[in-house]
């Protein structure tokens, strides 16, 4: 029996797929989380061989949870549901150590199909996402980019619309930092402006929306 636990905070989602795989013969639902801390808890209690992790949570973006929970939860296998279907973030969650990573409008059978192929040890991708995978697109992110605790802060106080300087004198910090750490931001994102680079980081869900 392959032990499943499911980790979205969509109520309707959590039920319908929870009710999907409880009908399988091969697959025991032991537990739906709706948040970070349930599921670590859960995972820290419960026997669990894999479990579907939604990659936005709320106010956070998952991706950078899957390291971690690798880390301290070597034996359960992690495998990302996700309405993206981005190389970046494909490839981020495979890197990061996911050893599935299936679409949220998927079918059934590929969700099913997903779960019994990480079980075996393999890795799963859905149809959609292996088409975006194989293409290896020259152009664009390669992964997720990874940003410090200030580079968040910046790109939150920039959301809103303050300046350099207003930025600077808020987080109390010089307008040279606030620059530095803006050029880096663009940079990473692969952008021209830091606006493309806010609107990047709250797709990812790496900032919200204010």
């Amino acid at each position: 029996m392959i032990k499943v636990a499911i980790t979205d905070d969509h109520p309707l989602l959590l039920e319908g797929l929870k009710n999907i795989l409880s009908n399988q013969a091969e697959i025991e639902v032991v537990a739906c989380f709706r948040d970070k801390e349930s599921m670590l808890h859960g995972l820290s209690t419960l026997d669990i061989d894999i479990i579907l992790l939604d990659i936005n949570l709320a106010e956070i973006n998952t991706v950078e949870l899957i390291k971690p929970l690798k880390e301290k939860f070597p034996l359960v296998e992690i495998i990302m549901l996700s309405v993206h279907n981005e190389y970046a973030v494909i490839n981020s969650s495979l890197t990061e150590g996911a050893k599935g990573y299936i679409q949220k409008n998927a079918s059934v059978e590929e969700i099913i199909s997903g779960i019994k192929q990480v079980y075996k040890g393999e890795s799963y991708l859905c149809s959609q996402s292996k088409i975006v995978l194989d293409k290896k697109e020259e152009i664009g992110l390669k992964q997720i980019p990874k940003l410090t605790r200030r580079e968040k802060e910046i790109l939150v106080e920039a959301a809103t619309g303050l300046t350099t300087n207003q930025i600077a004198e808020k987080l109390f910090i010089s307008h040279h930092t606030v620059e530095s750490h803006r050029k880096n931001l663009i940079e990473k994102f692969q952008t021209s402006n830091l606006s493309t680079a806010i609107k990047m980081a709250i797709e990812y869900n790496l900032i919200q929306r204010n």
